[in-house]
């Protein structure tokens, strides 16, 4: 892969507010080698978009409520001070976090089509929907 690409590629994803993942090219001396979705040279990570994420800031999910394809991985960033959990709330295969401390993470991968709410078990008026869609 040529220089020029992989700066389109990475231009590409910070424009489209991705940057949680990056297309990673090995380029070998054989300059004429394509690459292939077998070739061991070129790894893709799929783009984690900004719709798939949501922030936990002055106790309240940030969305609220969003809409993913199914098969999408959505993570939950906690911003306060507070600790605080993503936990399904309706009874169906959802999130369930530990307690998240600040700067700390969880992801849950939706492969089900649905409507899924939930919320903070330390704050339970804290509360989110996400709405899986094929």
């Amino acid at each position: 892969m040529s220089r020029s690409a992989v700066v389109a590629v990475v231009v590409a994803v910070v424009v489209l507010g991705g940057g949680g993942a990056l297309l990673v090219a090995h380029n070998h001396s054989n300059s004429n080698k394509t690459g292939t979705a077998g070739d061991k040279n070129l790894t893709a990570n799929p783009i984690q978009t900004s719709k798939d994420r949501v922030s936990i800031t002055n106790f309240s999910f940030s969305p609220a409520n969003i809409t993913v394809k199914k098969g999408a991985t959505v993570v939950w960033t906690n911003k306060d001070s507070a600790a605080h959990t993503v936990t399904e709330m309706d009874d169906q295969s959802g999130p369930d976090s530990t307690n998240l401390a600040n700067g700390k993470s969880y992801s849950f991968t939706y492969n089900t089509v649905g409507t899924f709410k939930y919320h903070c078990s330390i704050h339970p008026d804290m509360t989110g929907t996400v709405t899986v869609t094929e």
